[in-house]
């Protein structure tokens, strides 16, 4: 049967979010109902409200959650009610000419659940990154649920839905960052942070941070960071190249999203290196640029979608690198909200106070 719960929507570009009834509908064949036990409150979701991602109105928001399968559809496989899963936004098909080639990070048609939830007048949601877990219980594609250890917290689990994922893999997987390399991460909010903790992981030998906000340093050197550029004072193209022997990092990546700190990327890396832009832009942005400097530096120039991640291969083991206290997941939760906080979280992370809010139930 249908459940009414209360969930967090919003309905107009930059209107104040709204706590309110929702219809969770049976599940589809293929689909799950999870009850949601955490959800870190998320830039992407600050996109959707301000009408950044698409007009799409009204969105249920929340996306980086843990919680536990409670309902399956009849053919259900993956799952099973009482699985303490992550929820994720790359639910890969198997058969796109992504997942054919055998680079199922970047899959074209990821699942999402087949039919819609609703407001209690019939309104279908569009949930953000096919997952709305602003929510008592969201309803999800089997394949968006990824099992990990039970005893896990979950307002520390689920921020690998994200943000968190994002970065790490940003070093790890796109900027293949190995034991020696010299890594520069631009901005240090969530996402630059766990590019730094990525970095560190791989080994980096020397781990650059740079941010305007000094708060945002002090963090990053709890995440590994070796130096600190900050930018409001500091060249920071100069800075880095100073720090790295004189050449520029190996690795540099963006963690902003603006074509200014792009550019900085692209001249604070060495020759040959790469630079990976996990900063996401907004569609009015261009940036402008000499070719002859794209053509003379070599290298590679990378975006990174969701941290080249697989959900399944990636995140039962940072799970078990947090457990075994080598990965430090729960510094990036700065504090635990309740579901009619979020409005307030989104000012504090328009003010840089926080590296993430998390809702819990």
């Amino acid at each position: 049967m249908p459940e009414i719960v209360r969930g967090i929507v919003a309905r107009s570009v930059k209107a104040p979010v709204e706590l309110v009834d929702i219809v969770i509908p049976d599940p589809g064949p293929h689909d799950v109902v999870v009850r949601v036990q955490a959800c870190g409150v998320c830039h992407t979701d600050l996109h959707y409200r301000e009408g950044g991602i698409n007009d799409e109105f009204p969105f249920l928001l929340g996306h980086e959650a843990a919680g536990v399968v409670e309902t399956v559809g009849d053919q259900v496989g993956h799952v099973a009610p009482g699985d303490f899963v992550v929820l994720n936004w790359r639910a890969t098909c198997g058969e796109c000419r992504a997942c054919r080639r055998g680079r199922p990070w970047y899959c074209f048609d990821s699942h999402n659940a087949s039919v819609p939830m609703t407001l209690t007048d019939g309104t279908a949601l569009s949930p953000a990154l096919g997952i709305g877990a602003f929510a008592d219980k969201t309803l999800v594609h089997e394949r968006q649920c990824t099992k990990v250890d039970p005893e896990t917290d979950p307002a520390v689990a689920g921020l690998l839905g994200c943000g968190v994922m994002a970065g790490i893999g940003a070093a790890i997987n796109t900027g293949a960052v190995s034991r020696g390399d010299t890594v520069a991460v631009i901005g240090c909010g969530g996402v630059g942070d766990a590019a730094v903790a990525g970095a560190r992981l791989a080994g980096a030998s020397t781990i650059v941070a740079v941010d305007r906000d000094p708060r945002k340093l002090r963090w990053a050197t709890e995440f590994g960071a070796t130096h600190t550029v900050d930018a409001s004072t500091e060249d920071v193209v100069e800075r880095i190249k100073e720090l790295t022997g004189g050449f520029g990092a190996d690795v540099v990546i963006e963690a902003v999203g603006r074509p200014e700190t792009w550019k900085q990327a692209f001249y604070a890396r060495d020759l040959a290196g790469t630079v990976v832009l996990v900063g996401v832009p907004t569609p009015d942005m261009t940036l402008e640029m000499p070719l002859i400097d794209l053509f003379s530096h070599g290298g590679a120039l990378k975006s990174s979608w969701y941290g080249d991640s697989l959900p399944e291969r990636d995140f039962p083991v940072l799970i078990d690198l947090y457990r075994q206290g080598r990965l430090p997941l729960d510094k990036f939760v700065s504090e635990r909200i309740a579901l009619d906080g979020v409005e307030q979280a989104f000012a504090a992370m328009h003010d840089g106070a926080v590296l993430r809010s998390v809702v819990v139930w």
